[in-house]
């Protein structure tokens, strides 16, 4: 297998296009500025950051308050808490949250390992979430505040709705066509990002009207991906992010024998979040980000979201081609101050391998995305050349008892 520091000596950037609307600018690659610092800041769609770390849209960007704290603590950017014109259809419970403990059923002490939520949109008044990002852009000029919106099936409230958050000095829109639950009762979230002719007509309406950068929000509950991705981008988004949180039943209370998040002795399936959900998260982005390499050269951006609370984490995404990197249970679990954690270890890995920019590492791996058709043959053309060398089993019929637990590593790859 080539070296990272072979296909960094052959990476390329993405081709260069300015949009026709003013301010609608594809990605851009940046260099390393700093003589043997890595560089970590990106420009994605015409958007500079100081790092590719957004807090992605939820409870860490739900008011003026706590945005304000990211932007202090060095978040390359913030994605606001999902908004819509009627903040009174909104209603929340409480308790809305769930956790998977790494212990068994009930355990209250192990490691954090995944997060159920079963919580709505921002609940807030629409003037007064607006109210607050004009603050945040009067007191943060020069970072990127990304609105999240959504609405019913309704080409002039999305209208209207764009032009409104627009006019409060967003830097960017997320659609969010991916909320699992709750909403997709009202023709909303999922119920439009499962449905692609739904998902094209919708994103008609969207860039006929918005001047920023517009990024569709996938939902990882569909069977193919990349179907609602490529519809987003042939329809003018910008970029995808991916993915939203997974549908699932967190568990049953084995003392009470009810469900969690457990609301007045009920529950209902609600998103899945947190370190269980990155390797998922890890393919569906490889498919999109591999789409994307093969059918689009116009630059358009890739944000990776799904379990991210490391810096290692971090650089997979990029690895296999995304330009940002969204959390949002991360500060949930640790906090603010976990940017400048993500940080450091996204710069110790690029010092590793000797990286100066993000660009310079952007998907390389994801050449090595293959079928397993073609590792078959792979593997037969290196048996080959290896002749009397044996790496693992060779067929089914090599296993044997007393060896079992060493013919397993034999053919383990990490």
């Amino acid at each position: 297998m080539e070296s990272l520091m072979t296909l960094r000596a052959r990476a390329s950037p993405s081709p260069l296009q300015q949009r026709r609307l003013p301010g609608r600018q594809r990605a851009t690659p940046v260099r390393a500025t700093a003589a043997g610092e890595p560089d970590l800041s990106v420009r994605v769609n015409g958007l500079q950051m100081p790092n590719p770390f957004v807090i992605g849209s939820g409870p860490p960007g739900t008011n003026y308050t706590v945005m304000k704290r990211a932007f202090d603590e060095g978040w390359g950017a913030v994605i606001a808490k999902t908004v819509s014109l009627d903040a009174e259809k909104v209603i929340n419970v409480t308790p809305r949250y769930a956790k998977l403990r790494a212990e068994p059923n009930g355990a209250a002490m192990g490691r954090i390992i995944g997060w159920q939520n079963i919580e709505l949109i921002s609940d807030r008044p629409l003037e007064t979430m607006l109210n607050e990002f004009k603050q945040l852009k009067k007191e943060y000029p020069d970072r990127i505040l990304i609105g999240s919106i959504m609405e019913e099936y309704n080409k002039a409230a999305w209208h209207e709705l764009i032009e409104r958050v627009e006019e409060s000095g967003v830097d960017a829109l997320e659609i969010n066509f991916s909320c699992p639950h709750g909403m997709p009762e009202r023709k909303m979230g999922a119920a439009v990002g499962q449905d692609c002719d739904l998902l094209e007509e919708v994103c008609g309406w969207i860039n006929e009207k918005a001047t920023v950068p517009v990024w569709a929000k996938m939902t990882p509950n569909i069977t193919d991906i990349t179907q609602p991705a490529r519809i987003a981008l042939k329809s003018g988004c910008e970029g995808v992010s991916a993915i939203n949180t997974i549908m699932s039943v967190m568990g049953i209370n084995l003392k009470t024998l009810r469900p969690e998040p457990c609301v007045e002795g009920y529950s209902t399936p609600g998103g899945y979040s947190a370190r269980a959900v990155h390797p998922i998260a890890l393919a569906k982005v490889m498919q999109i980000a591999r789409m994307m390499k093969e059918e689009f050269a116009d630059g358009q951006s890739l944000s990776a979201i799904g379990g991210v609370e490391t810096g290692n984490d971090a650089a997979e995404f990029i690895l296999l081609g995304a330009d940002t990197v969204q959390v949002c249970t991360g500060v949930m679990m640790h906090g603010y101050p976990l940017v400048k954690k993500l940080c450091a270890e996204l710069q110790d890995f690029m010092r590793e391998h000797n990286f100066s920019s993000i660009e310079e590492f952007r998907g390389a791996s994801l050449p090595y995305f293959t079928t397993h058709t073609d590792l078959v043959h792979r593997q037969q053309e290196a048996i080959k050349q290896r002749k009397a060398i044996k790496k693992g089993l060779q067929s089914d019929k090599d296993w044997t008892g007393d060896g079992f637990v060493k013919e397993t590593e034999s053919m383990v790859s990490n």
